[in-house]
């Protein structure tokens, strides 16, 4: 692991750190959401691999189960929520100019961050 963070929603793992793209495991705990955020320099794409989860996109909720993909476009809107009794994990790959967290505009956070 390159990093690891603890977060109020759960924990992520850097898996990879390269100048073209990030690679991050993220857990997310049973009842729990990240913020609704966008971003200015990157572009995401989520896999789930454990559980299920909802991700609002654009104001849309769409389920994904393991083995099912969505696509975060630069700028665009978004958040998972596990709104069941067992945690969520998926692969999160980012790709864009600029990895870092400060490239996180929260719109809504649980978490008052």
């Amino acid at each position: 692991m390159l990093e690891i963070g603890e977060r109020p929603w759960g924990k992520y793992y850097v898996l990879a750190d390269e100048p073209n793209y990030k690679l991050k495991r993220i857990e997310v705990n049973p009842g729990q959401r990240l913020s609704y955020q966008y971003h200015h320099h990157r572009q995401e794409f989520w896999t789930i691999i454990e559980g299920e989860a909802v991700v609002v996109l654009n104001e849309i909720e769409h389920q994904l189960k393991y083995g099912e993909s969505i696509h975060i476009p630069l700028g665009s809107k978004h958040r998972i929520e596990n709104r069941s009794s067992e945690p969520v994990v998926f692969i999160e790959v980012q790709t864009g100019t600029y990895f870092g967290e400060d490239d996180i505009v929260r719109l809504d956070d649980d978490y008052e961050r």
